[in-house]
């Protein structure tokens, strides 16, 4: 769009973004700003604040100003936002230039001839030519209402049906060229469509573009899309986007499927931010699309070998765009399924238990690439590994690359390791208590490891919520356990009265229960670098703590080893995958006897 100089000024200056803002926005005064819950991430404590000429979102960064507001609340583009802010801000759109006045006029004329079209599609479904179109449409589980939602129509069985049809309207030969209805041939023109199930194909302002057929019938290609013009584009189409674009916004999921009914099939279903890219990969256009209208949308492509082939395409693809806001989760679908077989087979609240499910793009992309990949040698490893860091390296925001890189490496060794403790602990197999080590002096040892155990947690009191359960289960005796029934009845107020966790209200909690003395030895505890470290992360701190859990009891750290395997598997949650690495990772080193006494030292 090309704009005189001052328009967007003008603009800017007639729509007081404040207001604008607070229609969507629960807005108050904060100082000589305003403040609020930003609406484009979810939170609690306000860090939206909206200025004098801009907004920001200290939780997100989402920053602009109202015309850019409107395009990131609305999924409009640039052009679109202009207009909406103008009609209601009373400002004469400029006039475009004879050149453009002349493409949108072309433009104007060929979607109504697709609508006409359109219409001559549906009153052949309807005819009694119609009749085998009809009876599929039926079989597939369609209703009228989805027929009608979508504006569904048949061809005809034979050639120049719709020009003879359209005729009568004032509608030429070339028009129907020009619109992707008919295609040159050395006798004039033909349809482009005969014996085939219509799809109209809309634009995101829900104009008819295009058209995809079905063939009823042997032949080939099952699936038939129109040809590239002046109004539309494969790559950049997604089908169902006018529909979605609404449910979305009412906080639908946004979802990618691979087909025209497995599209229907969502929208019948309630599911109604169902879209579908039209018989090809996925594309770049198609993806800055699908994250204008939400920053998590669902891939839920079909569950056969082709269908995951088309996922890791997609994730492939994905990669230099994501960021900390922007991603992809992917739904799994059951082998040889997909959306409509299972919706049409009257399995539909199993297809929302899948999307409810959709796991992080992280984890899909482990599991996508290590599908045919023999892990069991050497070679194969270091082959797997060299896929995970070249998927890796095509992130280009470095930050988030790194925590890929750190993430996948990390399910690599938890596998790995997973199955070396799965082949010596075989299933039935009695499992025996092995001591880490002989001691010399069991009594002193155990003290001291015990001390260290909840001098960690003194110091990181933040751990102490996470691992509660297990800090219980130690086999701590003496004052130490006096200490850590203190420590645990404390957590437990705290976490009623709803307050943060602070170090200096626990330690005060210690001393205020007769503990002085025990609180002086615990804090005089030399303790290795990675407790004082302050960059160091939870997960060092946890694996730290569960290798010091190993020298006290390695078959207690087995046990729990496989049963956070069990609760992976059924969950799928952050929490319990945090867990399992930690654990798996301090079992790994002390399998391998890397944690030594000194390391406490």
């Amino acid at each position: 769009m090309s704009l005189p100089d001052g328009f967007l000024d003008e603009l800017r200056t007639r729509t007081p973004i404040a207001p604008l803002i607070s229609r969507r926005v629960r807005l108050v005064r904060s100082g000589r700003e305003h403040k609020g819950c930003c609406p484009f991430h979810h939170e609690k404590t306000p860090s939206f604040y909206v200025y004098d000429d801009h907004f920001h979102c200290f939780g997100c960064g989402a920053h602009g100003d109202a015309i850019s507001f409107v395009m990131q609340s609305e999924a409009l583009t640039f052009s679109e936002a202009v207009e909406r802010l103008a009609a209601e801000a009373g400002l004469q759109m400029p006039l475009p230039t004879p050149n453009a006045a002349t493409a949108a006029r072309r433009e104007a004329g060929l979607i109504e001839t697709l609508e006409a079209a359109c219409r001559e599609y549906q009153q052949y479904l309807n005819a009694p030519g119609g009749a085998r179109a009809r009876a599929y449409l039926r079989n597939r589980g369609l209703t009228d209402m989805d027929i009608e939602r979508f504006g569904l129509g048949w061809s005809g069985e034979g050639r120049g049906g719709l020009l003879a049809s359209l005729r009568h309207q004032g509608i030429t030969i070339d028009q129907l060229v020009a619109a992707g209805l008919m295609k040159p041939n050395d006798h004039g023109a033909i349809d482009y469509f005969y014996g085939r199930l219509m799809f109209p194909i809309r634009s995101r302002k829900g104009q008819i573009v295009s058209f995809g057929g079905r063939l009823l019938g042997s032949g080939e290609p099952k699936y038939l899309n129109g040809p590239e013009t002046p109004v539309f584009s494969k790559r950049r189409t997604l089908y169902g986007l006018d529909l979605a674009r609404e449910s979305i916004r009412a906080g639908s999921k946004l979802v990618v499927v691979e087909g025209y009914l497995d599209v229907i099939a969502l929208h019948s279903t309630g599911l109604a931010g169902g879209v579908a890219p039209l018989g090809t990969a996925l594309t770049e256009a198609q993806l800055a699309e699908l994250w204008r209208l939400s920053p998590m949308p669902i891939l839920c492509f079909d569950g056969d070998a082709a269908g995951r082939r088309a996922t890791l395409r997609a994730i492939e693809l994905s990669l230099p765009y994501l960021s900390a806001d922007r991603s992809l989760s992917i739904a799994c679908l059951p082998e040889s399924e997909d959306p409509d077989s299972l919706i049409r087979n009257g399995r539909k609240s199993e297809m929302a238990g899948i999307l409810d499910a959709a796991r992080p793009l992280a984890i899909a992309l482990f599991d996508l690439l290590a599908e045919g990949v023999d892990r069991t040698t050497p070679e194969g490893r270091a082959s797997f590994l060299h896929r995970l860091d070249d998927a890796v390296s095509r992130i280009s925001d470095r930050a988030l690359a790194r925590e890929y890189r750190a993430e996948l490496r990390d399910r690599f060794y938890v596998d790995r390791a997973i199955k070396r403790i799965g082949s010596r602990f075989p299933a039935g197999r009695k499992r025996v208590v092995v001591s880490a080590r002989p001691a010399i002096d069991a009594a002193a040892t155990a003290r001291r490891r015990a001390e260290l155990l909840i001098a960690v947690l003194l110091h990181h009191v933040d751990l102490l919520p996470v691992l509660a359960e297990d800090f219980a289960a130690l086999p701590i005796v003496g004052d130490m356990d006096t200490v850590r029934a203190m420590m645990l009845d404390w957590l437990h107020r705290e976490q009623d009265c709803g307050t943060g966790l602070d170090s200096g209200a626990l330690l005060n909690h210690l001393r205020q229960s007769g503990l002085d003395g025990a609180v002086a030895r615990l804090l005089a505890q030399p303790l290795p670098s990675v407790v004082r470290d302050a960059e160091a992360t939870r997960s060092d701190l946890e694996t730290f703590w569960y290798g010091i859990v190993s020298l006290m009891n390695l078959g207690w750290l087995r046990e729990q080893c496989a049963e956070q395997q069990r609760r992976w598997q059924d969950t799928q949650d952050a929490t319990t995958w945090n867990r399992l690495v930690s654990i798996t990772l301090a079992l790994r080193r002390a399998q391998r006897g890397e944690i030594e006494e000194d390391e406490s030292a």
